[in-house]
């Protein structure tokens, strides 16, 4: 009796564990040997939305999705026969026909004589979880603003298309696009504006391109096409590639319309053609920026493919920036100066020129190392260096008298004077070198007062108080405007060489000519004329009232030992 009250116990006991454990946040189904529902608990009737009057007697088929085919099943029971167990993610269907993903455990339950008896499913509804894992492969791999292709995803499709190229002898395509002036829309429409921009265009981009296409944004307003398996023949490729910019950049035609803005876009495009499965997605890309980057250079709406030749250009670039970044350290730098003179032939004045002596290549012309002054972020350091120098020179020419009197006009970078620490670092050197400043003309160009205008001005006032002069330099090649000219403290506007070398032959010319001397005149300003290299175009720019010259007729760039020379036998 003892015996059967422990066995009664026990009993008990496990079936208040079975209870308890039919109440978990598991789903739980019980099912006879033939299949057929027996009972199911709370969170089962709670994921599924049916009740229990529903389910039971029926078999488990009515939840079937049709997400997985028969295949599937049969192999799903043949493992519960034979190891007595199968778990994995399964599809369903709810009472209200949303599909959704579980995790299924189903157990086969067999008596003391090895009969089996029942069928025990536990499920857990796994929606949250794929959602989540949904949501960071797409953030791993798609661009938050367009939903296309992110670079990484980007790099493992162009790794997949260099085999596929090696297995089957196929070309394909690498084009960039990049949008003209992107920087101007954002900062004049602002970058909400920006990024909606981004959107239309990635979404025109998308339409011109086949399900087959790869459609990616590698960076701010950089998207990249991978065209795979085109054609045996790189020329076909080519010729397709090309006809696929063409569309692109047409695509782009139709102005983008904003609340109240409406905008034209245009874009240029690299092109390079991948059929050689032995370079990297890394060397495509580095072949298809320098085509964008020659693009570029030739305006708006340009397309350029690769060549060779981009990539020792690019070296030789590459090594002269090393270098340049040594120049000052190594003292390379050098200025030369070229004389100003008046109506008479006397030096005024000279303008100091950079000038940089490699130690292998010799005299590098500034056309050269200017742009990677700028591009390189160097151009403050290196203006600093020339400032100084010039200043040094006036202040050793103030104990000459022969030389006392003569000014040096420096050439500043918009980029030097929009620094924030511009104007701090000049009074440094003022202190330093004591140059007399009424003997210093800074150089400036129009560009410069495009953007934060009254701050340039601002500037100029500070240091024309201390009586540093301002010449406008390249007047009338830029965004001329008499509106701004007139509130700028200048002292002086200087033709710009290319009108001066047409004045004798282009009436457009002599009367742009013509039209700066008079302005200049009516603004109390004077007036120089550079790239003077013959008579004829003095004696024209004398008769047309102005009187100060520069250019070869007078004298080329040269050293400061020169220049004094020069100085000590001009007439009298």
């Amino acid at each position: 009796m003892n015996r059967d009250i422990t066995e009664a116990k026990r009993a008990e006991v496990e079936l208040q564990i079975a209870a308890a454990a039919f109440q978990a946040h598991l789903g739980i189904m019980v099912a006879d040997a033939r299949g057929n529902i027996l009972k199911v608990n709370e969170t089962f009737k709670r994921i599924t939305g049916y009740s229990d009057a529903e389910v039971v007697g029926n078999n488990p088929r009515m939840f079937s999705s049709g997400h997985h085919n028969a295949a599937f099943y049969r192999r799903l029971w043949k493992r519960v026969m034979a190891t007595g167990s199968w778990e994995g993610e399964i599809w369903n269907q709810r009472k209200n026909g949303e599909l959704f993903p579980e995790w299924l455990t189903i157990s086969a339950v067999y008596d003391a004589d090895g009969v089996l008896t029942n069928y025990v499913a536990t499920m857990s509804d796994i929606s949250e979880r794929k959602a989540a894992e949904e949501e960071i492969h797409q953030l791993a791999f798609y661009d938050p603003l367009t939903s296309f292709a992110n670079r990484r995803l980007f790099m493992d499709r162009m790794e997949t298309a260099l085999i596929e190229l090696n297995r089957h002898q196929r070309c394909g395509a690498l084009l960039v696009i990049d949008i003209d002036r992107f920087n101007h829309i954002n900062d004049t429409l602002g970058h909400l504006a920006g990024d909606q921009l981004l959107q239309r265009v990635a979404q025109r981009l998308g339409k011109m391109l086949r399900d087959t296409d790869t459609l990616a944004r590698l960076g701010s307003d950089e998207f990249a096409v991978l065209v795979e398996g085109v054609d045996v023949s790189p020329r076909q490729t080519r010729r397709l590639a090309e006809h696929i910019a063409q569309k692109l950049l047409v695509a782009l035609d139709e102005p983008i319309k904003f609340a109240k803005e409406q905008v034209m876009v245009t874009a240029c495009v690299g092109i390079t053609i991948i059929s050689d499965s032995q370079r990297s997605a890394e060397d495509y890309l580095q072949q298809v920026d320098m085509a964008l980057l020659q693009a570029k250079a030739n305006g708006r709406r340009v397309i350029r493919f690769f060549d060779p030749s981009m990539q020792a250009t690019l070296l030789i670039q590459v090594k002269l920036e090393a270098d340049l970044r040594q120049a000052l350290r190594r003292h390379q730098w050098r200025l030369y100066y070229q004389p100003q003179v008046n109506r008479f032939g006397h030096f005024t004045g000279v303008e100091a020129l950079l000038r940089w002596q490699h130690p292998e290549r010799g005299m590098v012309s500034p056309g050269e190392f200017i742009p990677l002054l700028e591009s390189s972020g160097l151009i403050n350091e290196v203006g600093e260096w020339v400032i100084e120098d010039a200043c040094r020179q006036l202040a050793r020419w103030a104990a000459t008298p022969f030389l006392r009197e003569l000014t040096i006009s420096v050439n500043i970078s918009p980029l030097q004077f929009r620094d924030s620490d511009f104007l701090s670092r000049l009074q440094q050197i003022f202190i330093r070198t004591k140059a007399p400043l009424e003997r210093l003309k800074l150089e400036v160009t129009e560009t410069l007062f495009v953007e934060a205008r009254d701050d340039a001005r601002d500037k100029m006032l500070s240091l024309k108080a201390q009586g540093v002069r301002f010449s406008l330099d390249d007047f009338g090649t830029g965004y001329s405007s008499l509106a701004y000219l007139a509130q700028l403290p200048l002292d002086q506007l200087k033709v710009d060489q290319s009108f001066v070398h047409q004045v004798l032959e282009s009436s457009a010319n002599a009367a742009i000519v013509e039209s700066t001397i008079a302005l200049a005149k009516s603004l109390n300003l004077d007036v120089i004329a550079e790239g003077v290299e013959t008579e004829q175009q003095k004696a024209w720019l004398l008769a047309h009232g102005c009187n100060t010259f520069q250019g070869y007729l007078f004298g080329r760039p040269m050293p400061v030992d020169a220049i004094e020379k020069a100085l000590m036998v001009q007439p009298s």
